[in-house]
């Protein structure tokens, strides 16, 4: 009787299934090391200004950006005023917004070189009583970011006299105001917008103030 012989041989099913299997790991490290686009935050629209600011840094106007209502979004920022420039006078102030219909960003450094300010919806001017609406919000870098908006309690957002603005009011008291020559101005909590004081202390000199036109 002949003996039988046997041959092993490989089947090619089995090689095939080896290579795309090393394939398949090589597809989900790749896949694995590829970036999630969804996971990344989104920030917001970082807004373009016609000159460099003296009082915010980017990191300020960055934080910022997330509290502007929509309308706001993506437009230029001009620099209407700045003390450095145009003088420490707020009539010059409202010379400047002549025309203007706003929103207004009010950004200012006092002598300890705390920031804060305002955001109003509407351009600054001469007022008989006050004005504006409930996106006019105060705020400070103390030195994190706090915001203060509307409480809805009353509707005393902005009012500009010849000696005076104020911005925001309750109980005979301002959440920010600024006197005549713009040098002087003070902070108290107040009810449009139950604010804490703005600055170290109710009393400021202000240092530097920008008024930028977000429109």
């Amino acid at each position: 009787m002949r003996g039988l012989r046997w041959r092993y041989t490989r089947l090619p099913t089995q090689v095939e299934d080896t290579l795309s299997g090393e394939e398949g790991n090589e597809e989900e490290e790749e896949e694995e090391a590829a970036p999630d686009p969804a996971a990344a935050p989104e920030d917001p629209m970082v807004p373009q200004l016609t000159e460099a600011s003296q009082v915010l840094s980017a990191s300020d106007i960055r934080q910022l950006s997330f509290h502007f209502p929509p309308r706001v979004t993506g437009h230029p920022w001009s620099l209407v005023f700045c003390t450095s420039r145009d003088g420490f006078s707020l009539q010059s102030l409202y010379r400047q917004m002549e025309g203007c219909s706003g929103p207004v960003l009010l950004a200012l450094r006092d002598q300890d070189g705390q920031i804060f300010g305002a955001f109003s919806s509407s351009a600054i001017q001469l007022s008989k009583g006050f004005y504006g609406t409930g996106e006019t919000f105060l705020f400070s870098f103390s030195p994190q970011l706090k915001v203060f908006k509307w409480t809805g309690s009353n509707s005393f957002f902005v009012k500009g006299d010849l000696d005076l603005l104020m911005m925001g009011s309750g109980s005979g008291r301002f959440g920010l105001w600024l006197d005549g020559d713009l040098f002087h101005g003070g902070s108290s909590p107040c009810a449009t917008f139950n604010n804490e004081v703005l600055a170290r202390r109710e009393q400021f000199c202000v240092q530097e103030l920008e008024a930028w036109l977000l429109s």
